[in-house]
């Protein structure tokens, strides 16, 4: 498995070929730096490594507390984490939670103090709008996403099926099922 130093030069490295390829599928300069910069998001620090203790948890500095839970619960190299598609959305889904919870009380202590007027109605109608209106920016941003967190999983991969393939030939290339045998029991002697 490549080191997160690794990592991060793959992003960087990859970055022009994102930015090349989203413009000439796009031909927007907002769409193309939106994927571009979480792309970067991705690769740096929303990555499928949170799982664990690695530079991306790291850089989430005093913030790093939220992924605690995701590490215990989800397991290193999962589908949940490193998984294409299910991982981004996952993650997106556990810190959307988070978001929520922190507007969620955020909005109640101001209602509180202040009399701050909300409209949870008037604010997921708006909120439904503002992606009606700006779905092409949301796909965007999910795409850069999901490529940082591709080029991380398929790097994975790769090294380990490189690794494989030195120590065991082609053979490693194609790995059997593991199979748990079953170890025959014999009947207790009364």
């Amino acid at each position: 498995m490549p080191s997160g130093r690794t990592h991060d030069r793959i992003t960087l490295w990859a970055l022009p070929w994102i930015v090349g390829g989203s413009f000439a599928l796009t031909r927007n300069g907002e769409l193309t730096l939106l994927v571009a910069a979480m792309f970067l998001f991705s690769g740096l620090m929303f990555g499928p490594d949170l799982d664990i203790h690695s530079v991306q948890f790291k850089r989430w500095g005093a913030l790093r507390g939220l992924w605690l839970p995701y590490q215990k619960y989800v397991g290193h190299r999962s589908g949940l984490s490193h998984g294409l598609i299910v991982g981004t959305v996952f993650r997106l889904l556990y810190l959307g939670s988070f978001l929520a919870f922190a507007g969620f009380v955020g909005v109640a202590l101001a209602q509180l103090f202040w009399g701050f007027a909300w409209n949870w109605r008037a604010f997921g109608e708006a909120s439904l709008v503002w992606l009606s209106d700006y779905r092409w920016h949301a796909i965007a941003a999910f795409v850069g996403l999901e490529l940082g967190a591709m080029s991380h999983a398929i790097a994975d991969t790769l090294s380990t099926t490189s690794k494989r393939f030195r120590r065991q030939g082609l053979k490693g290339l194609f790995p059997a099922n593991k199979s748990k045998r079953r170890r025959k029991t014999r009947p207790r002697k009364r």
